[in-house]
């Protein structure tokens, strides 16, 4: 058990959640710490049935602490996760700063959880939108060995934080009343519409987001030779990520065996029924942890490919919840003191 825990960006979005999560799975701990910038410092939180003062992230506030989870813009994460390591604190964080550390363990638990084994106090949670292709991918890399993945996603305005939500909720009022809105986070308007670009231009005309999703999957996978062709969509939706995924394997695996595949893995729930019109939706899956996978069926232009469907909740699996997640492995792992 961690004595003293602290979430760092505690009055966020994926910082509230955090706070629900611990709460709710009774996460072990003596002491627990809100940290968050200055402008949220001095504000009031209720956990756990009591009051908390949230406190001012600077070094000296890690002095005591033995766990910190952090949900962060990166330059913030930059700044406070040297401060914690100097004082031998761990920390979990969210953000994309130090992903591609090499000295830094990129981890979603239920894939590569024995990379926490070489932390050197710094763990890394992925971006979202990789946390639920890998975690689909996990069963059918180890039946088959992935070779190839074409990836297509549809991303929800939750991405983009609350002003991301804020600017599909009111330019969907302004467009059905005939009015025009000023997006403020996205560089077109989001209301009824598709936007083919997550991040700023990179490699070869991809992006950003599209690059991380490239990155991100080689390292956790430690598998440079899996290729990755993604492309990111921001979507007219509140919450949920969904994302259509082909693999081509170097064994085949059938439809019928990628289901039992599926349905074996801890973590994923297999929504797959075309007839019935059963299959994973953003509005079904909002406030759930696990990824859903449904329109599963064989790849009619390869021999060895196979498609599916699968829908995230991007605020919790691909932040919030795969980072108490990373938490409790520590202390499992036997990280704590």
């Amino acid at each position: 058990m961690f004595e003293s825990i602290a979430i760092v960006g505690a009055t966020g979005a994926v910082g509230r959640i955090i706070r629900q999560l611990l709460e709710e799975q009774n996460f072990p701990y003596q002491k627990i710490t809100f940290l968050a910038s200055a402008r949220s410092a001095g504000s009031k939180i209720k956990f756990a049935g009591q009051e908390h003062t949230v406190k001012q992230l600077c070094p000296e506030a890690f002095d005591t602490i033995d766990l910190a989870i952090g949900s962060t813009p990166d330059e913030v994460a930059a700044e406070f996760a040297p401060w914690a390591v100097a004082r031998n604190c761990i920390v979990v964080d969210e953000s994309g700063y130090w992903r591609m550390d090499p000295k830094v363990p990129l981890v979603v638990p239920e894939v590569n959880p024995v990379a926490l084994d070489r932390h050197q106090g710094i763990v890394a949670s992925p971006n979202c939108s990789t946390t639920q292709m890998v975690l689909a991918m996990k069963p059918l890399h180890d039946a088959g060995t992935i070779r190839r993945v074409v990836v297509s996603t549809y991303q929800a305005t939750s991405g983009a934080g609350v002003v991301g939500e804020r600017d599909l909720q009111e330019g969907s009022r302004a467009a059905l009343n005939g009015q025009k809105y000023a997006c403020q986070v996205f560089a077109h308007p989001i209301a009824f519409n598709l936007i083919p670009q997550i991040g700023s231009p990179k490699h070869a005309g991809y992006t950003s987001e599209e690059m991380k999703m490239v990155h991100e999957t080689q390292k956790i996978f430690a598998d440079d030779s899996i290729r990755i062709c993604p492309t990111c969509v921001r979507a007219p939706v509140v919450n949920c990520h969904s994302e259509s995924i082909l693999v081509e394997t170097k064994k085949k695996i059938t439809a019928d065996q990628a289901r039992e595949l599926f349905a074996a893995t801890p973590g994923i729930q297999v929504v797959d029924d075309l007839a019935s019109g059963k299959y994973p939706m953003p509005s079904d899956c909002s406030g759930d942890d696990a990824v859903f996978i449904g329109r599963i069926r064989e790849d009619l232009s390869c021999e060895k490919g196979l498609a599916f469907w699968c829908v995230s909740d991007n605020l919790r699996k691909g932040a919030a919840t795969n980072a108490v997640q990373i938490a409790q492995l520590l202390v499992r792992r036997g990280a704590a003191a």
